[in-house]
């Protein structure tokens, strides 16, 4: 995070999310500032193999401490039709939101 940005960038602070104990790292890195943008590439398999409970978790656990976060996946119907509703569902989520682009997720994480 810089002076201007109040949120993390997972890829610029070299965290991403392949499996579950990365989400404490992830929930610890935020802490103190006001969100969280991750991109496609931050985000190992399981996460997108929602059978594996990776994607519930780590949404839960943001939401459980109230931490904004923006997930950049331009195309979510390239993981099935299951992740597709969930990042649907998602789409007006005062915490938790997908979006299609980083130009988007900053938008909304600073606003």
């Amino acid at each position: 995070m810089n002076q201007e940005q109040t949120y993390l960038v997972a890829a610029e602070a070299e965290l991403a999310v392949r499996s579950f104990d990365d989400i404490a790292d992830l929930i610890g890195a935020c802490l103190g500032g006001e969100g969280l943008l991750l991109s496609e590439e931050d985000l190992g398999p399981e996460f997108f193999r929602l059978r594996s409970g990776l994607a519930g978790e780590l949404l839960q656990k943001f939401v459980n401490y109230r931490i904004r976060v923006a997930i950049t996946v331009p195309d979510p119907a390239r993981y099935g039709e299951r992740f597709s509703e969930l990042a649907y569902e998602h789409a007006t989520h005062p915490l938790i939101r997908f979006v299609r682009s980083r130009a988007e997720a900053e938008s909304w994480l600073e606003s």
